[in-house]
């Protein structure tokens, strides 16, 4: 599907204020995309189209809602915690709507006002652009084996006890397995199945692990650098069968960065002098 064809990150602003007001004000990113698909009626084909079909993780609604949050951030509407969590501000809470086009004008004048590089620091596009494709690119040249211990040290310093890669053939697709302790009260014997795609990952692959799973273990995570489609995202909670977890491209990348795996966060301190106009006025 053409890019064309997906809503541009100005006409998903008050979509995306709608989403967050039925989610009761605030939602995780992940919460947010469903609710501003369901309220913008977008379709699987819209949903699926990846930002960079060469590096995979970032999908083109995902990039552009980024850039919409931004948007609104900047004028007050949205704030948002180190937690991943978009909330509605105060004013936020008494918009019903936006005119995006008056919202661009107004970042773009506050923009005139600020370096470069303090409008970096604060744009969502700079973890989406850089580090994230950056990252994206170098698990994708991985050896199959090395993202298996990659994702088996990430399960580690999660949690979990007893990581094991197995990655044997004919194993149902089973890469590995561990266990998964509750508060230090409650065990649960975990599967895992690596996934190293560009694309997204079907119905049919979360069918075949649940057959693996049965008998097995207690739960089942699905790990993949690319994307789910929605069917997949179905499949896996579906009534009446075991749940299957599943983690994405960007579910991963920012784990990896929670835990310091390979991503070191630097905090850079930038001084921007603003000039108090009323204050010279009223001498």
């Amino acid at each position: 599907m053409s890019k064309n064809k997906i809503p541009t990150y100005d006409q998903l602003m008050n979509p995306l204020i709608k989403a967050l007001r039925l989610l009761g004000d605030s939602g995780t990113n992940e919460e947010i995309h469903a609710k501003v698909a369901e309220v913008a009626g977008l379709s699987d084909d819209q949903l699926e189209v990846l930002h960079n079909s060469t590096k995979g993780g970032v999908t083109e609604i995902e990039y552009r809602l980024g850039w919409a949050k931004t948007y609104l951030k900047k004028v007050g509407i949205l704030e948002n915690s180190g937690r991943g969590v978009w909330a509605l501000t105060q004013e936020g809470k008494k918009t019903e709507f936006v005119d995006p086009r008056e919202i661009v004008k107004k970042v773009n004048a506050q923009a005139k006002k600020e370096s470069k590089s303090q409008i970096d620091a604060e744009g969502e596009n700079d973890s989406s652009e850089s580090w994230h494709d950056d990252l994206a690119s170098t698990i994708q040249d991985m050896d199959p084996s090395a993202f298996e211990r990659l994702v088996q040290r990430m399960l580690r310093e999660s949690g979990f006890v007893q990581v094991e890669v197995t990655g044997r053939t004919g194993d149902g697709g089973i890469d590995g397995n561990g266990i998964m302790r509750l508060g230090g009260l409650l065990s649960f014997h975990v599967i895992f199945q690596c996934k190293r795609r560009h694309g997204s990952i079907g119905a049919s692959v979360v069918r075949d692990f649940r057959g693996a799973m049965v008998g097995r273990a207690d739960k089942a995570l699905l790990v993949t650098t690319g994307t789910f489609t929605k069917d997949a995202m179905r499949e896996a909670t579906r009534d009446g069968a075991p749940a299957i977890d599943l983690m994405d491209g960007e579910q991963l990348l920012e784990k990896l960065k929670q835990l310091s795996l390979g991503v070191k966060t630097e905090k850079i301190e930038i001084e921007r002098v603003k000039i108090d106009y009323e204050w010279f006025a009223g001498i």
